[in-house]
């Protein structure tokens, strides 16, 4: 994007946001500029927890073979329908099979996964079976063709889509492609998340408060999330209330990252530097929102980085991750783009009161068979603790009232 091409910058510190978009109107940013990262290979054994970038079609029949399903004999059937004692002739094993042809009257020992020999049709199990003293063997019971006898191509025929694109691979997928003799999948790139926290009061986290300064809570939020939506997050950094530095901070990170993730720095305080620093960087596309918490939530792009300008306070913090950032993260690694939650219609129990014109993302817990809002403010970690998951109240609705069913996106299913 060029210097004329740039939305021309409004220093919103100590005067407050002129505009804020809609929660609507920055999703549909965000879907026209995001694509998919490109696929790399990746050996089998490493691709669990990826996205599929190509779909897997069989090259082979599964199984090759005619194989048992069960210990016991192979026959023909139709000897079966009559209580007449079976000959046994010989024994099959897995990958040791009988090279003759099972006669008339004639009967195979054969185990699980042994392939069944010429001329049987069918297994006879162990448990359905006498073997009288002479070694001969008769069916307690009649045999139909077929009968425990796994067919080639049964389980998977050559040719066949067995693992669409998109898929994130669960572990029996890539036993299934084992398999099928595949050893490297296509998948997509995870993104690589840089997480950038700013502020002179932060310490790490964990620490005990000093003073005036507070242990930083969001980085390791931010982190376990993205990772969560199939990231490669990066060590934090942080970043002090410097101009200068939050510049230089803002450019590393966004050569080395696909996506940014900078907590705090993004209000109308004097020292929040964030936003016209990813300005003079590259481009500040969104810099404030109409939701509430999360309304000085910010969207830029420098240089082939998505930036995330997140509020420090963590519930708009999480909030604007949930809402923005997630997305934007399994948009680029292939995943799905919608919440990464379960939904459930159920019945308000209070009042919520909102404003018209704005979204707002609500936590609340289940109470008295429905769910209520829970008490605590931007700033409150712990309501986020107990919330049970949250709703969004539409721009268009003032207030939500009791007994008015709503669509709760749950934390746990």
């Amino acid at each position: 994007m060029s210097e004329s091409d740039k939305l021309p910058f409004y220093d919103v510190r100590m005067k407050g946001f002129r505009e804020r978009p809609s929660v609507g109107a920055v999703l549909e940013l965000l879907d026209s500029r995001l694509r998919a990262l490109p696929p790399e290979p990746v050996p089998l054994l490493e691709t669990v927890g990826r996205v599929l970038a190509e779909p897997v079609v069989s090259p082979v029949d599964v199984p090759s073979f005619r194989k048992s399903a069960m210990d016991g004999f192979a026959v023909r059937a139709a000897d079966t329908q009559a209580p007449a004692p079976l000959v046994v002739t010989g024994e099959a094993f897995p990958a040791r099979p009988f090279t003759g042809t099972v006669g008339p009257g004639e009967a195979v020992r054969i185990t699980t996964g042994a392939p069944v020999p010429d001329g049987a049709d069918a297994v006879l199990m162990a448990e359905f079976a006498h073997v009288q003293p002479d070694g001969r063997v008769v069916a307690r019971a009649p045999l139909t063709a077929g009968k425990n006898v796994v067919a080639v191509g049964e389980d998977v025929a050559r040719g066949r889509e067995v693992l669409p694109t998109g898929r994130v691979l669960r572990p029996q997928d890539v036993a299934l492609a084992a398999a099928l003799g595949v050893n490297v999948l296509p998948v997509r790139r995870r993104p690589r998340v840089a997480v950038l926290v700013t502020g002179n009061e932060l310490l790490p986290p964990g620490s005990l408060p000093d003073g005036f300064k507070t242990a930083d809570s969001n980085s390791p939020m931010l982190a376990a999330l993205a990772v969560r939506d199939g990231a490669s997050v990066q060590p934090v950094r942080y970043v002090p209330d410097d101009f200068g530095i939050t510049c230089d901070a803002v450019r590393a990170a966004a050569a080395e990252a696909d996506v940014v993730l900078i907590s705090g720095g993004t209000s109308v305080g004097v020292e929040d530097h964030v936003p016209r620093a990813v300005a003079e960087l590259g481009e500040l596309a969104v810099h404030g929102v109409a939701l509430r918490p999360a309304g000085p939530t910010g969207i830029g792009f420098v240089a082939r980085a998505i930036v995330f300008l997140l509020p420090g306070n963590p519930a708009s913090c999480l909030c604007a991750y949930d809402l923005f950032a997630g997305r934007a993260i399994r948009q680029l690694g292939g995943r799905p783009w919608d919440l990464p939650y379960k939904s459930e219609e159920v019945r308000l129990t209070e009042q919520i009161s909102s404003a018209l014109g704005r979204t707002d993302f609500v936590r609340v817990a289940r109470a008295g068979g429905g769910v209520a809002p829970v008490a605590g403010g931007a700033a409150s970690l712990s309501a986020s603790v107990r919330a049970d998951g949250f709703i969004l109240v539409p721009p268009e609705r003032g207030a939500l009232f009791p007994d008015e069913p709503v669509t709760v996106w749950l934390y746990d299913a």
